[in-house]
């Protein structure tokens, strides 16, 4: 049988399958009284329930994370990696077990890709500490205690979902259920502070659609909706206490918040107008349904959700400033009220190379600060 052979499962059932019928029978049998986390968490279209079956064409396949006590991990992380390699079967449900790197793809030769094989299995059942994976993933150990607010600013929401989403199959440590737990969504002073920082990047750009348009600038007009477009959708997922994930993901993460019906036809219109009055229109519309949105969570006064003029200018706009001064208002933590509205680090930084390193990340959030 070969990969196309195979009928497609998510992800997380073909991992749920891989734990059950294959690594938890041999860990009992080889490594009985060894305490572990089992899970599919990280990276990967699967942990976010959003791969189909063209996901199979690389880093996707029966895959799983054993998580360990330190020293157990210490002392014998090889030698589990080593027994799965030897006991482990071939396939599991019509798909390899084994990864092999493809020699011929220059533009990705870390990845790795489903092939059958006759020797040892290459396979991807990583096997870690929680503690040291965790901190690893976020920059910040969370089961060292609650996170501080700055902790929280520096860590992706990318990062966040990878950690919080996909599935754990076992515990026997309570470790990894623990951090997710407290992970699973922001401290409300933490929340508020980034709604605040939301609403202020969309008011620091609203305008331009109409000037960019009155300069005779019709493909700079658009390049501003699409990102005013871009920022409500995250709005959106952070006023629903959802974690959004990189661009890539974005729009089916948005998809799933109930006020999509109400929502999609303004920004899809947005971004198919091709004159500035349409765009306008399109964007006013959106904008009053997310400020509304915002007032019925009685987070903040309420504030008129209505467009307007841009003070002496022909623009019309939210003014989405008033929501970030509303929100800003009931921050009461000092070392947040402290801050500029800059907000987290995907509110003033999207390069993925950049996202992907906690150290340039932290320093940059404190010179910010």
């Amino acid at each position: 049988m070969t990969t196309s052979d195979a009928t497609f499962l998510p992800g997380l059932e073909l991992s749920r399958i891989l734990y059950e019928e294959a690594v938890r029978p041999i860990l009992a049998e080889a490594c009985p009284g060894l305490r572990y986390a089992a899970a599919r968490i990280g990276t990967g279209s699967e942990v976010l329930g959003f791969d189909t079956a063209r996901s199979a064409d690389h880093e996707w396949g029966p895959r799983l994370q054993l998580f360990l006590a330190p020293e157990d991990a210490a002392a014998g992380a090889a030698a589990v990696h080593r027994l799965l390699a030897e006991r482990l079967p071939k396939h599991v449900r019509g798909w390899p077990t084994h990864f092999r790197r493809r020699d011929d793809d220059q533009l990705d030769p870390v990845s790795g890709h489903m092939a059958p094989t006759d020797g040892p299995v290459d396979h991807r059942v990583e096997v870690d500490d929680t503690r040291g994976w965790l901190t690893a993933q976020l920059g910040v150990d969370p089961l060292a205690g609650e996170p501080t607010a700055r902790d929280w600013l520096v860590m992706p929401q990318q990062k966040l979902a990878e950690v919080t989403f996909g599935a754990v199959y076992h515990d026997g440590l309570g470790t990894l259920t623990a951090a997710r737990k407290r992970l699973e969504w922001y401290p409300d002073q933490v929340w508020r502070y980034l709604l605040a920082c939301q609403w202020q990047r969309l008011s620091q750009e609203e305008a331009f659609v109409g000037r960019c348009a009155e300069v005779g600038d019709e493909l700079g007009s658009a390049v501003v909706a699409a990102r005013l477009v871009r920022d409500l959708m995250r709005l959106c997922l952070l006023l629903e206490r959802r974690y959004a994930p990189y661009s890539k993901w974005l729009g089916s993460a948005f998809a799933q918040l109930p006020v999509v019906d109400a929502l999609a036809p303004s920004l899809r219109g947005a971004l198919a107008a091709t004159d500035y009055p349409e765009r306008e229109r399109h964007l006013c519309d959106a904008y009053e349904t997310v400020a509304a949105l915002q007032n019925a969570t009685g987070l903040a006064r309420p504030v008129a959700p209505e467009r307007r003029r841009y003070h002496s200018r022909p623009f019309l706009v939210l003014h989405a400033e008033r929501f970030a001064q509303a929100l800003a208002d009931t921050v009461t933590d000092p070392d947040l009220r402290s801050l500029p509205l800059t907000g987290g680090v995907d509110q003033w930084a999207d390069n993925t190379d950049f996202i992907g390193r906690q150290g340039p990340i932290r320093a940059a959030a404190n010179a910010l600060a």
